[in-house]
């Protein structure tokens, strides 16, 4: 992928220039830990009772309080290459090695640009020289701490990427990042070089575990240095810059995380949209769905229908179990695998599921996050899904949520609408649930779009899908029948596009028989947001959220038209073209919006959301009328045993 214009180049020369400095803070360096303790396991007692060495408390007034540690030595290549019973180092040794030196001289390198942007190579000049006035000491203390900040996160972000391809199944467990110090870039170094070297002391008895113990201290370190970032001053230079690393083609943006564009390989099962029976409007938006994504543009990092407003970043599918949503899943996911396949393009699925639920406080969250980050990363088309994830993420006020469970529902509430959430539009995620009733309201309202997954429907549908199920070893007659004939999709779209003009669910037709009745035909913004207004007097859950889900859906509706095949089997024919032209294409496409695609928006929406409230209400009113029944039952027997 090309270099994008607003993209500051590290030159390859001011990087190795680094080198030397880099590698003798790998050969060795002393640091006296200020935040931080050593991790490293005390040696054995002598004697119950009885340490190994005396505590020793300065009883100088004004020293009792500083720290009597001593300075430690930290011998990184020393510590690496010491892993294993080889005296040689292995390969994988000194690419770690190599990787380490790298991303501190690119650190070290940001540091410098960041220097020069902000005047602080200068100030640095000044106070080398005792010429630093008072009047910009202030500004000179900011800006060494504001520099610390972004030389860390630039050497974890390129260790981590530099290292992602050597990564293993192995992982392990670090806990908290503690010695992050901003005096200056060369200390904060330093403390971050101590810790690590703790942590490769204890964790790493193997090659595979010290690539682990890397990648682990690394997203510590960058997720500390991103907190202490919110509240430094002078961050704007680093924070607006993207700096770019060619030769590894890696992309520093600020404190958000670079990650290496792999693709995952996918061993699913993959479906054909013919082998999807029923569940038409579902299947039609997700074939839609697959092609919007192929439009993302890799250089300006943005997709045309984001840009237009009519992309798909979360959906809910809904159903009775065995309707589909798997086969949905299997799908989707392969028409995007191949979409890429033939583009070149890295392609990443990623599923949520119950494995990710742990025990261990924050650690369900730190892995909804991880899946979030993998999904979302801009240099890869993503897909990601929650299946069962009523199952996955807590509802709020239920005491049968695990703390685990929450955490989940917190991190995705954040990730899918969040004030930091940015949509590029090359990923889409997928909620799927049996039971969307016990997910929480919130939650399901940050599901942008609908799919109800019902299966097969009619005569042809059950036929379609026997025959499809039987296979082909036997030799029973198809009989005076056309195979697939009632999947023809456009077809089947319309009809049940059509039927949504009036709803489905009993308790929203009352609404709409009464509003209509009142005001007549809904021909007008007035008229639907009366209607509108009168949803929400019978569902209180019926918010703004849900407005903005409605209004997507209906852009969604007016990109209703299929990008054609070609474009996806030929690259050259649109996926190649720059970002401008493709958004010229987009819009030459684009349908007017119709009041009947709001109105049934409206209806499709509410009538999803008054199927959930009706299922989650009687099931409510189920469970008290069954405790209820068990009190009743628990006082009769305990009378009778008083006699």
């Amino acid at each position: 992928m090309s270099q994008s214009a607003d993209f500051m180049e590290l030159k390859e020369d001011d990087i190795r220039a680094h080198y030397a400095a880099a590698t003798a803070m790998l050969e060795g360096v002393d640091h006296t830990p200020r935040i931080a303790k050593a991790k490293e396991a005390p040696a054995a007692e002598r004697s119950s009772g009885i340490g190994t060495r005396r505590r020793f408390r300065s009883t100088t007034p004004g020293l009792v309080t500083r720290s009597t540690a001593r300075p430690e030595g930290v011998r990184l290549i020393e510590r690496i290459e010491g892993v294993g019973d080889d005296a040689l180092p292995s390969a994988l040794q000194a690419t770690t090695l190599q990787a380490l030196r790298r991303a501190l001289a690119i650190g070290l390198t940001v540091g410098d640009q960041f220097s020069d942007a902000t005047g602080l190579a200068e100030l640095k000049r000044e106070n080398l020289e005792g010429r630093l006035s008072d009047s910009k000491k202030a500004e000179f203390t900011d800006l060494l701490a504001a520099e610390a900040l972004a030389v860390l996160f630039s050497f974890a972000n390129a260790a981590s990427y530099l290292l992602a391809s050597h990564a293993t199944e192995t992982t392990v467990e670090i806990g908290g990042v503690e010695e992050v110090l901003t005096d200056n870039a060369q200390l904060a170094l330093h403390g971050a070089l101590w810790e690590l070297d703790q942590d490769l002391a204890i964790f790493a008895d193997e090659d595979a575990k010290t690539v682990a113990t890397l990648l682990a201290f690394t997203e510590q370190l960058m997720e500390k240095a991103s907190l202490r970032a919110a509240n430094t001053p002078r961050l704007e230079p680093f924070n607006q810059a993207s700096y770019r690393v060619e030769a590894d083609d890696l992309t520093i943006n600020g404190f958000t995380p670079a990650r290496a564009a792999k693709g995952s390989k996918l061993t699913m099962t993959f479906k054909k949209p013919n082998e999807v029976v029923g569940n038409h409007i579902a299947k039609y938006q997700s074939m839609k769905l697959a092609k919007m994504v192929m439009a993302y543009d890799f250089e300006r990092k943005l997709n045309p229908f984001a840009d237009l407003g009519g992309f798909i970043f979360t959906f809910m599918g809904d159903g009775a179990p065995g309707t589909g949503k798997t086969t949905l899943i299997q799908m989707m996911a392969g028409l995007m695998s191949g979409y890429c396949e033939t583009a070149g393009y890295p392609f990443r699925y990623q599923n949520l599921s119950t494995d990710n639920i742990d025990s261990y406080q924050g650690k369900s969250g730190q892995n909804a996050k991880a899946f979030i980050n993998n999904v979302i990363d801009p240099n890869v088309i993503g897909f990601g899904t929650i299946d069962d994830i009523d199952q996955l993420a807590g509802k709020r006020g239920d005491r049968q949520s695990s703390a685990g469970q929450l955490e989940i529902t917190a991190v995705l509430m954040e990730s899918f609408a969040g004030a930091n959430t940015v949509v590029r539009g090359n990923c889409t995620f997928g909620m799927f649930s049996n039971y969307p009733e016990n997910v929480d309201d919130a939650l399901r309202q940050r599901a942008g779009a609908r799919f109800l997954v019902d299966g097969p429907q009619t005569r042809d549908d059950y036929v379609d899908i026997l025959n499809l199920l039987m296979g082909k070893n036997h030799d029973i007659p198809l009989g005076d029948f056309e195979p697939f004939a009632a999947q023809e999709i456009k077809k089947a779209v319309a009809a049940s596009f059509d039927s949504h003009a009036k709803p489905h669910e009993e308790g929203l037709l009352k609404v709409f028989d009464k509003v209509s009745g009142e005001i007549g035909e809904l021909d007008t913004i007035n008229k639907l947001g009366t209607y509108l207004k009168g949803i929400q007097e019978a569902d209180h859950r019926f918010t703004g959220r849900a407005i903005k889900n409605i209004t997507d859906a209906v852009k969604v509706r007016a990109m209703d038209f299929e990008l054609p095949d070609e474009w996806m089997e030929e690259p050259d024919l649109f996926l190649f073209k720059d970002y401008e032209t493709k958004l010229g294409m987009i819009k030459e496409l684009r349908q007017p919006i119709t009041v009947e695609m709001v109105i049934q928006e409206i209806n499709r929406y509410a009538d999803s959301e008054f199927r959930y409230a009706d299922k989650s209400d009687e099931v409510a009113v189920a469970n008290m009328v069954r405790e209820y029944g068990l009190t009743e039952e628990a006082k009769r027997r305990y009378l009778e045993s008083k006699g």
